[in-house]
Formats: C-alpha cells, structure tokens, sequence
C-alpha cells in the first residue's frame, strides 16, 4: 500500500487529455489546409505535415521533461534566464543571423531550423514575474520597490520585441505581466495608471507607421480595401460563411486552394470553420475550456506564491494568444501575426506551448502530491470526542 502511494504521478488526466487530442486535431488539420501549397512549393503534399510531426515529437519529449522538473528549481535559474533571453532577442536583430520573413526579422536559423527567440521569451518572461512577486508579497502595494522594478526588464523587452517588428507578441507580454501585478496584490491605481501608459505607447507605435495603420484600418473596413489591406480578412470571412453549422467537410475548403494567405498558420481557424462549420470551432474551444479551467484551478490550488503565478500566467499567455487570433480571423480584432496555440503550424510556438503545458502539469502534480500528504497527515492524527465536539489531539 505504501509503496503504491509512492508510485502515484498525481498528473491531472483532463489536462492532458484535452492538449493530447487538441494537438493531434491540429496536426490533422494542418495537413488538410497545406497539403495543395506543400505540393506546389515543394513537389510534397505531406511537407508541411511532416515538419510539423517532427516538432511535435520534439515538443513532446519536452513537455514529458517538464512535466517532471521541479518548477521551484526555476528560481535558482532566474539569471540565467533573463541572460539567455535579452541574448537571443539581440542575435535576432544582428545583420547575417536574423532571418527575415514578410519584412520581419523575428527567426534565426538553427541546425537547418527556424527558431522564433521572441517564443520563448514569453515563458521567460512569465517566470521572472512571477519569481519576483512571489518575493514582494509582503511590499507589491509599494510603487518603487515593490511593483515597478520587474517591470523595467519587461519594457526593455517589449523594446527588443518591437524592433523585430512584432507588435502582437510584444504586447502579449504586457498584457500578461499586468494581469500577474493584479494576481499578486498590486494596487489597482497602481496598474490602471500603467496600463494607461502602455496602452497610449502601443497606440502610438502603431499608429505611427502607414503599414501598421492599414493593417488597423484593414481591420475596421475590410470590403473598402479588398485589393490589399483587407483582402486576408476578406477570404476568411469567405471561409467562416462557407462552412456554415456543420461545414464543407474535411479536407473540403476552398479558400486553402490560394485564396486564403497563412491558411496553415495564423488563418486556420478560418479553415477549421470552413470544413467543420461551428460544430468544429466548438469543438476546439470546448477542450481549450477544460484546458483554462484546469489552468486556473491549479493557480487557485497552490499554495506556494510562486507556482500560483506561475500556473496563472501561463493560463494568461496562452488566452491572450487565443483571442488575438481568433480575433483576427473574424475582423473583431487587427491581424497581428499570432499563431492559435496547438492548432497553427510553426515548431516555435507548438514548442513553447508544449513547454508551457509541461510546467503547468508539474506545477499540478506538485500541488495535488501536497494536498494528498496534508490529507493523510490530518487522518493518521488521533481525534478524541467530547460530547458533541470532535477535535485533533493537541488542540486546546
């Protein structure tokens, strides 16, 4: 008997569920929406299915080491990591390492591979605030000394991000390192008043280009700039329309026959919606749902500052990226560039989100181990009764 207690992993299945079957949806249908581009590209219906399964496979055995390592391990790890962060998101930007896609330099090309640092930044970045204001829990109420210090390495990072550009990601952060100042008791006026100041920077950044202006005007009047600017919303709006309630069927869309630009990556919600009608977008929301809800449960469970924030933030990043895109793909919000965690195809991003998962399990394993043991500590100490009343031996 003691040795099968020993033996429990204490690994939350409906979590792991929900990112199994949602990551092999995903990889599904990325083939369907990429197989007639793959073909013409590169003579191969399955390449883009093939290198996403590779990534997958790697960010697997990433989330199963994770999943294991101890989170608390990360805040003997802190410099390091903030170290390795500003490192990749300099080299991204140096002539000769960065590599450019549609005008934007945000990769570097590693064994063959192209990695996204800005990807990993996110995590990172998650870490260290919550590794700080898990320490300032007695003074976050304190402006100076308490909640701003954090924040200056956020902004130098959001910074890096923009030069990239990468307005989306960069703003993400933000967002998120906000939202982990609330979690962590820092005083609404406090937040208000940078969130007001950050909101009017990202305004102004912009706005202050035309490119990023048409991409917000695109946004608002997309059937007045259908030549251009407008012309991706517009072809997925096509896309939703067509699949209706129950959609065209898989592998049926026809905005991937080169209508729909990204239809594999940033667009495939529109191609989700087209071959799988609403059933199918309910579908992928129902199990990101179970995948939030266990998210904030885990938060709410722990009982260590730090892996509270940490459970919190990593549920954070990963809704503010769902709606981003989802967003994007039905003209609520402005196109920026954001993958749908599990389902759009890039190895960076699978991977960071699989490494994400993986400290979130963990975070949960070590928080269900601890309420197991305080459970049977209670019930291996010996209650007397007095009348009416029961009470632990010991108790006054």
């Amino acid at each position: 008997m003691e040795g099968s207690e020993k033996r429990k992993l204490y690994i939350d299945r409906y979590l792991l569920t929900a990112i199994a079957v949602l990551s092999i949806f995903g990889l599904i249908m990325i083939y369907s929406a990429s197989y007639v581009r793959g073909y013409e590209q590169f003579g191969n219906m399955t390449h883009f299915f093939d290198r996403q399964l590779m990534w997958l496979f790697l960010s697997t055995l990433m989330l199963i080491f994770f999943m294991f390592f101890p989170y608390r391990h990360y805040s003997k790890m802190i410099k390091f990591i903030l170290i390795g962060s500003f490192a990749m998101l300099v080299l991204v930007l140096m002539p000769g390492i960065g590599y450019e896609v549609n005008h934007a330099t945000r990769w570097v090309t590693v064994g063959g591979f192209q990695i996204q640092p800005s990807e990993f930044v996110k995590i990172s970045m998650i870490i260290y605030i919550a590794y700080v204001y898990s320490r300032k829990q007695a003074y976050i109420d304190k402006f100076v000394s308490g909640l701003l210090p954090p924040l200056i390495i956020v902004v130098l990072m959001f910074a890096l991000i923009l030069m990239q550009p990468d307005l989306g990601t960069a703003t993400s952060i933000v967002l998120v390192a906000g939202m982990l100042a609330f979690c962590s008791g820092a005083r609404f006026f406090h937040i208000f008043s940078l969130g007001g100041l950050a909101g009017y920077a990202i305004y102004h950044y912009a706005t202050s280009a035309p490119y990023r202006m048409n991409r917000i005007t695109g946004h608002m009047n997309p059937f007045e700039m259908e030549a251009d600017h407008g012309f991706q919303l517009v072809q997925s709006y096509i896309a939703i329309a067509h699949g209706g309630m129950s959609g065209a069927g898989i592998g049926q869309s026809v905005q991937k026959l080169f209508y729909l630009p990204e239809a594999h990556t940033d667009f495939i919600l529109a191609i989700v919606s087209e071959e799988l009608g609403v059933i199918g977008i309910g579908f992928v929301f129902l199990l990101i749902s179970v995948i939030i809800f266990r998210g904030i449960l885990v938060g709410m469970r722990c009982r260590d500052a730090f892996g509270s924030l940490l459970a919190y933030g990593i549920v954070f990043q990963l809704a503010i990226q769902i709606v981003f895109n989802a967003g994007a793909v039905n003209g609520l919000l402005p196109i920026t560039g954001i993958p749908f965690p599990f389902l759009s195809y890039g190895g960076s991003s699978i991977m960071v989100t699989f490494i994400s998962m993986g400290i979130l399990i963990n975070i949960s394993r070590r928080t269900e181990k601890d309420r197991q043991e305080r459970r049977g500590e209670t019930e291996s100490v010996p209650v007397y009764e007095n009348e009416n009343r029961s009470f632990y031996a010991g108790s006054k």
